[in-house]
């Protein structure tokens, strides 16, 4: 899995570059906020990958991509008392409509078919 994600990036640049120059930013930034690009291109979204196949490798991709529904809304969570955002009815009741869902879809029995003769 590493070796496909290293290659998908690498064969990605061709569209990336391009898009990455248009959005240029007009004005210069600080060395804080390249700085914040690099981290979250290189742990987040480079090895973050590694840890992300892992983990699906290791609980089972049915069960474990499920919690990927609910990062969002605990994004969100996480948002008020670190950056002092606000949170409205509607997005803690979908919030939550969401998380029920998942915790269902974890207790639900997982039946795996049968190998098929190669």
């Amino acid at each position: 899995a590493e070796f496909v994600i290293c290659w998908a990036l690498v064969l990605s640049l061709p569209a990336t570059v391009p898009l990455a120059a248009l959005s240029w930013p007009a004005g210069p930034l600080p060395a804080l906020a390249w700085g914040g690009f690099a981290y979250v291109s290189v742990f987040s979204m480079w090895l973050g990958f590694f840890a992300w196949y892992r983990g699906l490798a290791l609980g089972g991709t049915v069960r474990v991509s499920q919690v990927q529904l609910v990062q969002p809304f605990l994004g969100m969570l996480f948002a008020v008392p670190l950056l002092g955002e606000g949170l409205d009815a509607v997005s803690v009741g979908f919030g939550m409509a969401v998380m029920a869902t998942v915790v269902l879809g974890r207790r639900m029995p997982v039946r795996q078919r049968p190998a098929e003769p190669r």
